[in-house]
């Protein structure tokens, strides 16, 4: 092959900017949108079958998704050595300020760090997700990369001053605290995110004539901004559009984990990390193993967890079990915000987005 016609390759590759392949990127960027979605469709038709549909994405993808990150920490010795202190010093310095606040406040304390810190966590991980597919463009990065940051922010932002505005009594069963919102603020912040998006898309549509932005990029943050949209503005009830934003955020971080792995095993298995480099490999069978050893140590853990916070003396006190869950909610909050910055050149190298 000439190198003209490698050199038209790569270029097409960067063009399209897949974080692995077109099969992966779409699963990743539509799969897992259109599955959100229609989740919310669902118990927006039928409120009666909402139970349903969240024990399904607890256990399917919102437990599963939190155990997933251990596969990074604490499947194999050298990473257990890396992230130490993560594993043995963090969950109880998160475990004594989360029982701190709850046992001084009470459950709707709790409730309320955990309705405005997941949505700065789920913005976060959408940030990040943009980082890696803006790195892979390489040198056709997005013309106006702050451009692409502030509308990545501002409908997020729009979309919890909305809901604050709006103050439903509860959230997941919980009563919650909302920061104080006007109207008038709910509807410049539209204002201005719309404005800013409107100019984003003009932008990138310029952009991607003149081959400076890549395919991959934008329809993820086409999808970003529509569920974004979705789950904290269109949808009414506050419930039913957290499981929009549920779903399609444990989903997305479920395969982004799986990516991981499989790149950091691409040459096959090791013999120090046995396990898991042999799960991880790209032969359907070794996909299916790794999904079912996740979900298998998932119904073991949150099983386990279940069982305990339903024993008779921590059921009778209901924000003992509040504080369980939400110390793994903030730890995996926490553990998130630092092992996956592109800027690490571990990611960078495992991810193949370094430039």
């Amino acid at each position: 092959m000439s190198t003209a016609a490698l050199s038209d390759s790569a270029v097409a590759d960067v063009r399209y900017g897949w974080l692995r392949n077109a099969k992966f990127d779409m699963t990743l960027i539509f799969g897992v949108a259109i599955l959100a979605l229609a989740s919310g469709a669902i118990v927006t038709v039928r409120p009666e079958w909402f139970p349903i549909i969240l024990i399904l994405d607890l256990w399917l993808l919102g437990y599963h998704h939190v155990v997933a990150t251990f596969t990074r920490l604490a499947f194999d010795a050298e990473s257990a050595r890396e992230h130490r202190r993560l594993l043995t010093v963090l969950p109880w310095v998160v475990l004594a300020a989360t029982a701190v606040i709850g046992l001084t406040f009470g459950i709707w304390a709790l409730a309320t760090i955990y309705l405005y810190w997941q949505w700065f966590h789920y913005t976060r991980q959408s940030y990040g997700i943009s980082r890696f597919y803006s790195r892979k463009a390489g040198g056709l990065s997005p013309i106006d990369e702050r451009l692409t940051t502030w509308s990545l922010y501002l409908v997020p932002l729009w979309g919890i001053l909305y809901r604050s505005y709006q103050a439903s009594p509860r959230f997941l069963g919980s009563e919650v605290m909302y920061l104080p919102t006007p109207y008038w603020l709910v509807v410049a912040s539209g204002v201005v995110a719309f404005s800013v998006t409107a100019v984003w898309l003009a932008r990138q549509a310029f952009a991607w004539r003149a081959g400076k932005t890549s395919l991959g990029l934008m329809l993820y943050m086409f999808t970003h901004l529509t569920i974004f949209t979705v789950g904290y503005v269109l949808v009414r009830d506050i419930d039913h559009g957290w499981l929009v934003l549920n779903v399609w955020h444990n989903a997305q971080y479920i395969l982004i984990v799986w990516m991981f792995n499989a790149n950091r095993f691409k040459r096959g298995t090791d013999p120090k990390n046995m396990l898991l480099s042999a799960i991880s490999q790209t032969h359907p069978f070794n996909v299916v193993c790794y999904f079912v050893v996740c979900l298998g140590l998932t119904s073991l853990v949150y099983g386990v967890i279940y069982m305990l916070t339903n024993l008779s003396i921590i059921a009778a006190i209901p924000v003992v079990a509040m504080v369980i869950y939400q110390t793994i909610n903030f730890h995996h909050y926490v553990v998130d915000g630092l092992i996956w910055k592109a800027r690490k050149k571990k990611v960078q190298e495992t991810m193949e987005i370094a430039q």
